[in-house]
């Protein structure tokens, strides 16, 4: 093996290394592009259709309707986050109330957004109720995730699991039910109104990858050219 030849050994493979690392990351995000325009399709289809009634194992992200009895006494926190209101903007949080059904499991409801600071109690519904949202999948903590608070019933996490562990429900479906509605008269809770949108920048990512994959197998050869001749 020539001296200019030895040279590029090393370097050659770290950078062969370098670029398949970011292929690697490029593809992956032309996987999880594909994987995005799925669940925005299957959202966009599920916000156009009329609920259906909740059936034992919902898909994520469907549009149905469930009827129950609301434990408005057994109430948790989700979450922080500011919206303007009439009194300026306001921190609040998502209020979680579990539903109460005779054929299935206890239901967390999403029932909306609620300012820390209230004037006046909330005015909430009690008895049989039946309501309209989308089923959002539980989450899990993840490494620099806000620590939760069963005590105070404040979660930064929404793990139906560890909210109903709290409230000392014993049967808890592992979902939320997300509530829409327009906003009510008294204001509060104030629920979704539609079905989320989460964005999709994986084809500007896949190109960030591949474009960065390029600059250095080109910067490779300039450099291996210039190496070869000197």
């Amino acid at each position: 093996m020539s001296r200019g030849l030895r040279r590029l050994l090393w370097p050659g493979v770290m950078a062969a290394v370098m670029l398949a690392v970011l292929l690697g990351l490029g593809t992956w995000q032309v996987e999880r592009l594909h994987w995005k325009r799925g669940v925005l399709a299957q959202i966009a289809r599920a916000e156009a259709a009329p609920a259906v009634p909740m059936p034992a194992a919902p898909v994520p992200f469907s549009k149905v309707e469930v009827t129950g009895h609301l434990r408005d006494d057994l109430s948790a926190y989700y979450g922080a986050e500011v919206r303007d209101t009439p009194a300026g903007p306001q921190l609040g949080t998502q209020l979680i109330v579990p539903l109460e059904r005779e054929d299935g499991d206890d239901v967390l409801v999403d029932r909306g957004w609620v300012p820390n600071a209230r004037p006046r109690a909330l005015a909430l519904s009690s008895g049989e109720v039946t309501l309209e949202g989308y089923v959002r999948p539980g989450d899990t903590p993840g490494l620099f995730s806000a620590s939760d608070s069963p005590t105070t019933r404040q979660f930064y996490t929404l793990d139906p699991a560890a909210i109903g562990a709290a409230l000392g429900l014993q049967r808890i479906a592992p979902f939320v039910l997300v509530a829409m509605g327009p906003p009510p008269p008294e204001r509060y809770p104030d629920p979704a109104r539609h079905l989320p949108q989460p964005p999709n920048n994986h084809l500007s990512y896949a190109i960030t990858w591949y474009g960065l994959a390029v600059a250095l197998a080109v910067i490779f050869v300039l450099w291996a050219r210039k190496a070869l001749t000197t």
